[in-house]
């Protein structure tokens, strides 16, 4: 009973999604997630809005709009082998991640624009009945960034740009609570809305003809949940110590991103990317949660994560195959920002390498058809949550095709 309110606690806001490592999902643009992802120092469309927001007073024509999705076939397993051998595997709902964008040109110099997309979030769910039930049954989580943009070319060969990014986000996840009765275990749901505001900066420089080089960051954004949902179903006898209607408040960072690219036009028809990206997930060394409602069994906690700062390398690389046709493809690592001892099947996170491949159709003359499909494959991790003594064996693997339209005049 002592570690019910951790139990909780742990669970708010805090699962993995397969795209990235932590929460974060990397999938703002079918021609950067062919090319692994790349394209802070490259010029891919209006979806450098996400990528490098300088890029767009460069961009070829006087309108640009793109739009697509992603499905994400997703894979959990965790294996126990103590007292006995023990094994459950995720059944994860397809999560469909997507992203909008429109920029255009209001003088040589200048261009603005406006996009959405889905930069962090996850679906996770495990069998009802699961060794880790009190930890996690399933989540829903979702944050949709809405970001305007302007742009100006300061000269020929430097451009900068920037603009204020909305996030709205919710959450909606179950657990099991440990509680002995004879009438057996009870539950919890959690739910909320939040909105919160950050910012993305970019700086995109031709160095030559053949030579691009791009800077972009993007700032932490502080979740704020203060009229969350806590919804309680347990048995009778205890009913008076778990409000059937509470709520919370609590808060989870979307960390800041420092990201370097470069772009090399190798030939006529070869283009190669290399991108560096830092993630700051340092920001994330807690979880704190406040009750409205408190009892002697439901009190408020603290949960630390003590998540640390990662790199992602990314390569990639295009391929003018015909006039109508480009070929892609690409490959990144993703560092685990999770220490040792505070693996948790909420983010059971691992250094995760990413396999990309896609091409770009020109339908139209102004109209192209743009996929991808990535592969992704998380090493395995022997380890767990040392506060709770929760240890076992993780590995994942992930199938993400994806879809999208890219309009150009």
């Amino acid at each position: 009973m002592k570690h019910l309110f951790v139990f909780i606690s742990l669970c708010w806001l805090s699962s993995q999604v397969l795209l990235g490592e932590g929460y974060q999902v990397n999938l703002q643009g079918q021609k950067q997630t062919g090319m692994g992802h790349t394209g802070t120092g490259l010029l891919l469309g209006p979806s450098s809005l996400h990528f490098n927001p300088a890029a767009l007073s460069f961009l070829e024509g006087r309108f640009n709009f793109s739009a697509g999705a992603s499905g994400v076939l997703s894979n959990n397993t965790f294996v126990k082998n103590q007292p006995s051998v023990y094994e459950a595997k995720t059944n994860n709902p397809m999560g469909t991640p997507f992203y909008l964008y429109g920029s255009g040109k209001i003088s040589d110099n200048m261009a603005v624009g406006i996009g959405v997309n889905t930069p962090y979030g996850n679906s996770l769910k495990w069998d009802e009945g699961w060794d880790g039930r009190y930890l996690i049954q399933d989540i829903s989580l979702q944050a949709i960034f809405v970001q305007p943009t302007i742009s100006y070319a300061v000269a020929p060969f430097l451009s900068i740009g920037g603009g204020p990014v909305l996030a709205l986000g919710s959450v909606d996840l179950s657990k099991a609570l440990p509680l002995q009765s004879s009438e057996g275990e009870g539950q919890v749901n959690l739910t909320g809305t939040t909105t919160a505001y950050g910012f993305n900066v970019g700086l995109f420089a031709k160095i030559n003809p053949v030579l691009t080089l791009g800077v972009d960051y993007r700032s932490k954004i502080i979740m704020k949940m203060e009229e969350g949902e806590a919804h309680f179903s347990v048995p009778s006898s205890m009913s008076s110590s778990f409000p059937e209607e509470n709520g919370f408040s609590a808060e989870l960072p979307m960390p800041a991103n420092l990201s370097f690219g470069l772009g090399w036009q190798l030939t006529d028809k070869w283009l190669l990317a290399f991108d560096l990206q830092m993630v700051e997930w340092s920001a994330y060394q807690s979880l704190n949660f406040d009750f409205e409602e408190n009892t002697p069994l439901l009190a408020d906690s603290e949960n630390v994560r003590n998540f640390e700062n990662t790199m992602i390398y990314r390569i990639g690389a295009q391929y003018q195959a015909t006039k109508n046709f480009i070929l892609r493809g690409g490959v990144y690592l993703d560092e685990t920002p999770i220490p040792e001892g505070f693996l948790t099947p909420e983010t059971p996170g691992a250094n995760k390498t990413g396999f990309s491949g896609g091409f770009s159709w020109k339908l139209l003359s102004h109209l192209e058809m743009d996929a991808s499909l990535l592969y992704i494959k998380a090493e395995d991790r022997n380890d767990g949550y040392a506060p709770l003594n929760f240890y076992g064996s993780y590995s994942a693997n992930a199938w993400i095709p994806g879809l999208g339209l890219s309009w150009q005049f």
